[in-house]
């Protein structure tokens, strides 16, 4: 892996293959293995970039120096993916793709740096903030994985994950991933993401090709919420794949690299 220094944090990426560049943003708690899938059969064509964000995955330096408390915002992540994208020598426009959280920060570096995008694919994200009764399991969980360590949030999360079919191996393999966290990490993010804006109304504007794409057994970000927002979304194509979870592109690795290799060859 690639590491690049980013707002004083040493950020670890993928950076594999060559041509028009497309960035993959993990979710939350993960880091950049759950591409693996999609950086292999992308990279056969375009340049993937799929970095660690700050704090997970290879990029751990924050983690040694975050104070307890902290929080980590989805708009720092987006810039940070914008100040990576200049140390690459990046200056073309990226496709970007981003699953749940980072969707969040998918759509917040549209809104921030929408001259750095050409395409943008949404997967198993939504566009609504959270609700008070949401931010407040987010903050309440944050103390609880400052005191207790990541596997009470890990055990919460894993069984909504996945779908019932989904192969045990690859479940355990995300479950290894989450349990590897810093505490203050986790506990940053969770504060980040209680606060994050609600890009609902953003997306009637946006005005790039877009992908959606969900699990139509996702529990976390429904099917049809996802429908919803490909409709709000000026000629977006919606894509629901038949018997997989909200991480779909573990758990339906091959239908997702097909839906993402047709979005981007089209002009």
């Amino acid at each position: 892996m690639k590491t690049a220094m980013v707002d004083g944090i040493e950020l670890s990426l993928i950076d594999q293959g060559s041509g028009s560049p497309v960035v993959l943003l993990h979710g939350f708690p993960l880091d950049h293995t759950m591409w693996d899938a999609q950086i292999e059969a992308l990279s056969a064509s375009y340049r993937v970039i799929g970095p660690d964000q700050r704090g997970f995955g290879k990029s751990r330096q924050e983690a040694a120096v975050l104070p307890l408390g902290s929080t980590i915002t989805i708009a720092r992540l987006a810039d940070d993916l914008a100040e990576l994208l200049d140390l690459l020598g990046i200056d073309e426009p990226v496709a970007l793709c981003g699953l749940s959280m980072g969707g969040y920060v998918a759509m917040e570096f549209y809104r921030r740096h929408r001259s750095r995008l050409n395409k943008l694919a949404l997967l198993d994200t939504r566009s609504d903030n959270d609700t008070p009764e949401v931010a407040a399991g987010r903050r309440e969980m944050a103390e609880r994985v400052l005191c207790e360590g990541p596997r009470p949030l890990v055990e919460s999360m894993i069984p909504r994950l996945f779908a019932e079919s989904a192969i045990p191996e690859t479940v355990e393999r995300l479950r290894r991933v989450m349990l590897d966290n810093r505490p203050n990490v986790i506990a940053a993010l969770l504060l980040g993401m209680a606060e994050r804006a609600n890009m609902t109304a953003m997306l009637a504007e946006i005005d790039c090709p877009t992908l959606v794409l969900v699990g139509e057994l996702d529990a976390i970000t429904p099917a049809d919420e996802m429908r919803g927002m490909a409709e709000a979304i000026p000629d977006a194509q919606f894509v629901c794949l038949e018997g997989s979870g909200h991480m779909s592109t573990m758990e339906r690795p091959a239908e997702v690299n097909e839906a993402l290799l047709t979005f981007l060859a089209k002009s």
